[in-house]
This record gives structure tokens, C-alpha cells and sequence, in this order.
């Protein structure tokens, strides 16, 4: 009886301490990898003006519809996800 417990008790340990811990300690490490290239590159890449200027010439009739379908934040979330995914791949490990 106690040795199908110790068992049970041995495989959830190995489990946990060979699989769990090694993968949390590694994307936790790609993380912060990923989140200092952000940021080191967020002060080298130059600042856009053109793009303030494009979005200037949008009519208020347009504007209506983009901010119902909340276009600035999906704006936002869309050129994240793909500097992220570039840097991604770019890192030898994953890409």
C-alpha cells in the first residue's frame, strides 16, 4: 500500500523537478532576453513622424468608424506582435 503512494509521490516529484522547473527556468530566461533586446532597441530605432502626419489626413468621418472598431489599439497590438516575432526569430534558440 505505501509503496504505490511513495510511487505516486516519487513520479510527481521527478516530474515536477525534471520537466516544470527546467522549462519555467528556461522561458523565463528567453523572456527576459526578449524583453532587454526590446528595450535596448526601443532607444536605437529613430522616432516616426511620418506617420503622425498620415494618420493627420484622415477625415473625421473615417475616424467615426476607426474608433468604433477600436483601430488604435489594434494598431498598436498588430506592429508589437510583429517587432516581437521578428525578434523572436532572430533569437538562434527558437528562430
Amino acid at each position: 500500500m505505501y509503496g504505490i503512494v511513495v510511487a505516486a509521490i516519487n513520479s510527481a516529484l521527478g516530474f515536477i523537478f525534471k520537466t516544470a522547473i527546467v522549462k519555467f527556468i528556461l522561458f523565463f530566461g528567453l523572456y527576459m532576453v526578449t524583453y532587454s533586446f526590446i528595450a535596448y532597441l526601443s532607444d536605437k530605432l529613430p522616432s516616426v513622424t511620418g506617420l503622425d502626419s498620415l494618420f493627420n489626413q484622415i477625415p473625421a468621418g473615417m475616424w467615426y468608424f476607426l474608433d468604433i472598431f477600436k483601430f488604435s489599439t489594434g494598431f498598436n497590438l498588430c506592429i508589437s506582435a510583429f517587432v516581437l516575432r521578428f525578434m523572436i526569430r532572430r533569437i538562434p534558440v527558437i528562430g
